[in-house]
């Protein structure tokens, strides 16, 4: 069973969410050439269009897969990350986000806090894609600013969307980039290129409880201030 397709935007904003547990279903190259086909109409300053990508399935996967498994029992000293995921000041509200989405998700593991070895496994399985059946891992030139990372993301958010409309699932994996040196032992990216993210692909497991627990959005009126507009746009 897999998640039926979305085909409005709001209906594929309402059913994304960052799945981490895929089933082995193949997905249709067909398929995805044409999500990443129309992914292009995303948005960029001066139509520069910043993304580049490399997209992974089959043996190329394995080996990539198998090359980052062989690190993971070094821990944080085989990590190589070229940017901060996180900031060092990461504190208030964006903090208990944070905290908080991670405790969610481990409660419907029922991985109790105390229990390190399950939070590490289920760490480790970002880098099997969280047996997603294709990766595709996102970079772009080095002297890109601010502005172009954030066109990125745009691109990003359209490609998810456009997955969600085509029955498909996705999460987006900033972890990568913490094994950005192995990943381009095996995938040429070019050196003057940043690695920023992968994005696992597949079908969702629909019965997985990581797939289904609640995630918390912040209310509106928390993160949006309306100027000009009467006073019951604030309610």
């Amino acid at each position: 069973m897999t998640e039926p397709a979305s085909p409005s935007v709001s209906a594929a904003v309402a059913s994304r969410r960052s799945i981490r547990r895929f089933l082995s279903d193949p997905v249709d190259p067909q398929v995805l050439r044409s999500v990443l086909e129309k992914a292009q109409r995303a948005p960029s300053g001066g139509n520069v269009q910043p993304w580049n990508a490399h997209v992974l399935t089959g043996e190329p996967l394995a080996r990539l897969l198998a090359t980052v498994a062989a690190v993971l029992p070094q821990g944080r000293a085989a990590h190589a990350p070229e940017y901060a995921v996180y900031p060092s000041e990461l504190a208030g509200a964006y903090a208990d986000r944070r905290y908080g989405v991670g405790e969610a998700m481990y409660a419907a593991l029922n991985i109790p806090r105390d229990d390190k070895a399950g939070r590490l496994a289920q760490f480790a399985a970002n880098f099997r894609g969280f047996g997603a059946p294709v990766l595709m891992l996102v970079h772009m030139p080095r002297y890109m600013g601010p502005p172009q990372w954030s066109d990125v993301g745009m691109w990003l958010q359209t490609v998810m969307l456009l997955l969600r409309e085509a029955g498909l699932d996705s999460c987006a994996q900033e972890a990568w980039a913490v094994f950005q040196a192995q990943i381009r032992s095996v995938v040429p990216i070019p050196d003057d290129h940043i690695f920023f993210c992968g994005l696992a692909i597949g079908h969702r497991d629909p019965d997985a409880p990581i797939n289904r627990f609640p995630v918390a959005r912040a209310a509106l009126d928390e993160v949006v201030t309306w100027v000009g507009f009467p006073q019951e746009t604030n309610s």
